[in-house]
């Protein structure tokens, strides 16, 4: 594999000097090599930081199993891998950027910003509402052919119907609300919303290894994307396999990274906005964004009471499948793995002490994460 991955971002230390319990990431390490026998997925990677040090990476099976993608290529420290909705707070990240760069606000209209998105009756729709997945078009699609033709993906966003009234209830946007981010970032800043992402936030902070849209000297890092599970053999799913889509950067849930750059990433959310000296974002912000938003409401999709940020989950349930697979508050720990599990009836085992992984029919785990 093509890397230029040396050393990690974060100085690494020992677990047990970090006061981790051995005995429980050898717990965790068992638990995935059973669900790797079982067939549950044929590859994870796990990473670990605490006080903004690394203290655990480790890779499991295969990040590819022999299909039309080529010969199987066992999981390695710079595999990439496809984080689904672990894009969204990498994505959204930099609209809170370009707010505090005083281009954005957050209880502005949209429409203020790009006039035509006022079609429909969506002229009040704000930011605000836009993160906290109240912006009322949680069915919106957009076609693949804009995932490089941004004037069609800014047409075809400005073309959205409302399925309820923007503001009235809450209901988990799955990709619709990160593509008005991805029309917003370029309207303020008038760039690809994918290079802004690199230069504001991926570079400054050193993560090579994170991605929303992937170059492509970096494709033979990325990890396949099958659909499978203890029932049957696992099946390449085309959509997620293909160049296309990996260049697209699709916002709500094409990004790609290493267990350890994620981890680094929500690090740095944790630490407040700043990594090794480096500061990306203020931590008012971060303490603003991650506030109730949303007061005591039930999420339309996962039928779950919830409460949620600008672009965040604060508090609340989680649906048996993870459908808030967004849920990014920086205080948990995780895995990446790449497989995504048919729905079906599946044992909730749970390393609680070190790690409480999201189980989705879209995804069995979606990423790793940093504590204090």
């Amino acid at each position: 594999m093509t890397s230029d991955l040396s050393t990690p971002v974060l100085p690494v230390r020992d677990p047990a000097a970090a006061g981790i319990d051995e005995r429980r990431i050898e717990q965790l390490a068992a638990l995935i090599e059973s669900h790797i026998e079982r067939g549950w997925y044929p590859g994870a990677a796990i990473a670990l930081a605490r006080d903004s040090h690394l203290v655990l990476h480790r890779e499991f099976g295969h990040a590819r199993i022999e299909t039309e993608l080529g010969q199987p290529q066992a999981a390695t420290r710079d595999t990439r891998w496809l984080l689904y909705s672990q894009t969204k707070p990498i994505f959204t990240s930099v609209i809170w950027m370009l707010v505090e760069d005083g281009l954005l606000r957050f209880h502005d209209p949209v429409a203020q910003y790009v006039p035509e998105f006022a079609r429909h009756g969506k002229e009040d729709i704000t930011l605000a509402q836009v993160l906290a997945h109240q912006g009322g078009f949680p069915s919106a699609t957009l076609s693949s052919d804009a995932w490089e033709d941004h004037d069609l993906m800014r047409e075809s966003v400005c073309d959205f119907r409302l399925d309820w009234a923007p503001g009235t209830k809450l209901e988990y946007h799955g990709a619709s609300a990160h593509w008005v981010q991805a029309m917003l970032i370029e309207a303020v800043t008038g760039e690809d919303y994918r290079g802004v992402i690199d230069r504001r936030l991926l570079q400054p902070l050193g993560l090579s290894d994170v991605h929303v849209g992937v170059p492509d000297a970096h494709h033979d890092t990325l990890a396949g994307a099958y659909q499978g599970g203890p029932e049957g053999p696992y099946v390449l799913m085309p959509e997620r396999n293909e160049p296309g889509f990996w260049r697209a950067g699709v916002p709500g849930g094409g990004g790609y990274a290493s267990a350890v750059g994620v981890t680094t990433f929500y690090q740095m959310l944790l630490n407040g906005g700043i990594l090794n000296g480096t500061r990306v974002l203020g931590p008012r912000t971060i303490e603003y964004v991650t506030r109730n938003h949303t007061g005591a409401m039930v999420d339309g999709r996962s039928v779950c009471p919830c409460t949620v940020g600008l672009a965040c989950m604060c508090g609340g349930q989680l649906p048996p499948f993870g459908g808030w697979a967004a849920r990014h508050r920086p205080v948990r720990s995780g895995m990446a793995a790449s497989a995504r599990l048919i729905p079906g009836p599946i044992p909730r085992q749970r390393c609680r002490s070190l790690t409480s992984p999201t189980r989705s029919s879209k995804s069995l785990c979606t990423a790793s994460v940093s504590t204090k």
